[in-house]
């Protein structure tokens, strides 16, 4: 089985650029495994671009270059956003700006307001999707072959190099989404991870047992296929304060509350490592609390020093 990793997934958004530099380094010191950031123009939840935010790639190089242990990455690009030739290419760069620590999340969008608001096209899924199918594989060679000439219906390369290599032999490409019918079939042709943003653990087991059918459809190893769960971070020191937290998650999502409800981390820090045990027995590699500001600090502090350490202790990892 692969090794457990704890990781977050850090909203670059309502904060300055000072505190998200300040966050990444508390997470990376506090031994974290993995940090990401999100591919958005405005903030998510959606509030009409009110909120300020930060864009992912020039993002992505100060926290390859701030942090020193963590494994970092996107979680996930839209592949609609930018040419997949020129994601190859950044994701190279960062990879060396990190010494070798980068990871490529890939997926189809969701976050239609911001497309539109930016003068983006935003298909139907299945057109996406086909989008997500080529870009996977156009860059997939273009980080692995020394020369990559692809033809697809919506993207194409002439003869194209990307160099230098990527200080990884093989720079890891994650795929999110929890489409059963397309989404995860993409992944067991594709992808080395797969991360699925709040389910529960029940549905996260599931659709874990989907993607395992896919694999022996694409003739695929299913033990070589991370898996990972984003868990909106909305934990509280005691009873009231979990309440008040989720309080704030029902303000903060309005009408898409359900869609993060069964995959947040809430109640207090002696649920939280029940909940997170319950994705790790469910078949989870690894496990991210998602945070927008503002969170609790506290709360966040107490789960970096005690809930990781009792799991890791737990399922066989040293803290």
């Amino acid at each position: 089985m692969p090794e457990l990793r704890f990781g977050a997934h850090v909203g670059q958004q309502n904060l300055t650029f000072d505190t998200l530099r300040a966050t990444w380094r508390q997470l990376d010191e506090a031994g974290l495994d993995w940090i990401s950031a999100w591919d958005h123009f405005y903030e998510a939840p959606p509030a009409g671009g009110t909120q300020p935010h930060f864009e992912a790639l020039a993002t992505l190089g100060a926290l390859a270059a701030d942090t020193k242990q963590a494994r970092i990455g996107c979680l996930v690009f839209y592949v609609g956003y930018r040419n997949p030739a020129l994601l190859a290419k950044a994701a190279t760069t960062l990879d060396h700006i990190s010494g070798g620590r980068f990871e490529l999340g890939l997926g189809a969008g969701w976050h239609h307001w911001e497309a539109t608001a930016y003068g983006y096209d935003f298909p139907d899924l299945g057109t996406r999707l086909d989008m997500l199918d080529e870009a996977t594989a156009l860059i997939r060679q273009m980080l692995s072959e020394d020369r990559t000439s692809f033809e697809g219906r919506h993207y194409r390369t002439e003869d194209a190099s990307c160099l230098p290599r990527p200080l990884q032999q093989r720079l890891p490409i994650w795929i999110g989404g929890v489409g059963e019918k397309r989404t995860l079939r993409l992944v067991a042709r594709h992808a080395d991870g797969w991360n699925a943003a709040y389910v529960s653990p029940a549905e996260f087991a599931r659709l874990s047992g989907v993607l395992d059918g896919w694999c022996r459809t694409e003739q695929r190893d299913p033990t070589t296929i991370r898996r990972g769960v984003n868990l909106s971070f909305h934990l509280g020191l005691d009873a009231a304060d979990a309440e008040r937290e989720l309080a704030r998650m029902r303000a903060d999502w309005g009408p898409m509350v359900a869609r993060v409800h069964e995959g947040a981390l809430t109640g207090t820090p002696a649920e939280a490592v029940a909940t997170v045990a319950a994705y790790l027995d469910a078949g989870a590699t690894d496990v991210n609390v998602a945070l927008r500001a503002p969170w609790n600090e506290r709360a966040l502090e107490v789960y970096l020093t005690e809930c990781v350490p009792a799991l890791r202790e737990r399922f066989g990892k040293p803290a």
